[in-house]
């Protein structure tokens, strides 16, 4: 079992600066270490490049887990899902939170920081990080799923020409 109090990479764009200040002091309270690569103020950033850097330290092994936030928390999805051994996961309530870690082990959690508030993100990521992964059935699935990405970002051509 994933201890839950390993060091999280983190990163948001200026759109959710303001709650990645209070998420990263939140994790802190709970005793858990955060790399925060930025925002690091309101003033307008390009959010691919942020997402990159964390979903990059997480494909890359550094870091077991990481946080996302944006405005909606769908850029930061895609970006953070082109990268291998990535599952982030777009979680803005509690029981898609709950399921994301127990179903699909994901290993990014992102969330909106112009959907949801303070206490709610505080919430999902309080579930998010003590939701064990069930393993079992499920484990075969990412089995599945990684051995798809494997495939993918090997040969994206030979994919592209068979659907």
């Amino acid at each position: 079992m994933e201890d839950n109090r390993t060091p999280i990479i983190m990163g948001s764009d200026h759109a959710a600066y303001g709650l990645k200040e209070y998420i990263k002091e939140f994790i802190k309270q709970k005793g858990i270490q955060i790399q925060d690569v930025g925002a690091h103020s309101t003033e307008a950033v390009d959010y691919p490049e942020l997402g990159f850097q964390v979903a990059g330290a997480v494909s890359a092994g550094k870091y077991s887990r990481g946080i996302l936030l944006c405005g909606t928390g769908l850029g930061m999805s895609i970006v953070a899902n082109k990268f291998p051994h990535v599952r982030a996961a777009l979680c803005n309530d509690l029981f898609s939170a709950i399921m994301s870690r127990r179903h699909n082990n994901a290993n990014i959690l992102v969330m909106g920081g112009r959907v949801i508030g303070d206490v709610l993100a505080g919430e999902i990521v309080t579930a998010w990080l003590e939701t064990p992964f069930e393993g079992g059935r499920h484990q075969r699935r990412l089995d599945i799923f990684e051995n798809m990405g494997c495939l993918v970002h090997k040969d994206t051509t030979t994919v592209a020409n068979n659907p």
